[in-house]
């Protein structure tokens, strides 16, 4: 049965890997609309890499649209010195004959919820969580329209990797996720902990390159200049795939291992701006909120990312 999902995203070249995944099986996820949002780079570059993983997948049937251009309540914090200054450094860049819509994303997100049954609808946000916040403070009424939300974000025993305790989802726009968090929808979390578990080592570059269509070409391209980043900073050789963990537990659920947790978020404190408190091991007693992954079959995964690409051919 094909699931309905909207993608909500800043690619990134993870997110543009993730976006090329979801694209890739029509019957199994039918994406209804990729909403972008400033992160990692500025939202006039996020949403110009996201019709442009639309055009290379060849998938102009997937309506874009342009959300949030700053956090809540922060002001913008962005990550060229990790995607460089396109967002997906690594691959050629021009204007996409994919075209923006001229719906604001915010209002795409409520208009498309509002017209699904209860329970059907599920969110995938990759990048800082403005976008789907917008939405619940706006139409609260669209809660029960969600079937879940598959959330990248956060950090638990692997600390943070833009400040010491801040995964940068989160760090961007604390506030956002707290009104996600609290929305009483099944939450389904992929942070830090489980996506370095994935690393884009040489090897599995090399896999991916040999597939030899387009598409995977030009993931290789840009994971090859993404890796250099994560590499001098852990000293490890490859970049995590954050972001795919989202779409792969979607087609593949059982490579993930998960535990149901209360999570909460910091919105007050200067040097915990944006932590995300895991109770993985229920010392507080509060309600769970959500599943927190915590481990996957890298090989698997790959594996799945592989086949994927292949469809391209």
């Amino acid at each position: 049965m094909t699931r309905p999902i909207i993608i909500d995203c800043d690619p990134g070249q993870d997110d543009a890997v993730n976006l090329l995944m979801a694209l890739a099986v029509p019957k199994e996820l039918d994406v209804l609309g990729i909403t972008a949002v400033a992160g990692n780079v500025p939202l006039p570059l996020t949403e110009r890499n996201a019709r442009l993983m639309c055009e290379l997948a060849g998938r102009h049937d997937v309506p874009v649209f342009a959300g949030g251009e700053r956090p809540l309540v922060r002001s913008l914090v962005t990550a060229e010195n990790v995607h460089g200054n396109t967002g997906i450094d690594g691959v050629d860049i021009h204007t996409p004959s994919v075209p923006l819509q001229a719906t604001h994303a915010t209002d795409f997100i409520v208009d498309t919820l509002r017209a699904a049954a209860d329970d059907s609808t599920t969110l995938v946000p990759t990048g800082p969580l403005t976008n789907v916040a917008h939405a619940l403070i706006k139409a609260p009424d669209i809660a029960p329209k969600i079937r879940e939300i598959v959330i990248m974000g956060g950090a638990m025993r692997e600390g943070g990797n833009h400040s010491p305790s801040a995964e940068f989802n989160m760090l961007v726009d604390p506030h956002a996720a707290r009104v996600v968090f609290e929305c009483g929808r099944p939450l389904t979390v992929f942070g830090l902990d489980v996506t370095h578990q994935v690393p884009t080592t040489p090897a599995r570059l090399e896999q991916i390159n040999a597939i030899g269509n387009p598409v995977a070409s030009a993931v290789h391209a840009m994971l090859s200049f993404y890796s250099r980043f994560d590499s001098a900073k852990y000293g490890t050789t490859g970049a995590p795939l954050h972001d795919p963990c989202t779409v792969a537990y979607l087609l593949q659920p059982d490579l993930f291992e998960f535990r149901h947790v209360n999570l909460r978020i910091e919105t007050e404190s200067a040097i915990t701006m944006g932590h995300t408190a895991v109770d993985f091991w229920h010392v507080t007693g509060l309600e769970h909120n959500a599943r927190w992954a915590h481990g996957v079959d890298a090989d698997g995964f790959y594996a799945l990312l592989n086949r994927l690409l292949e469809t391209y051919s």
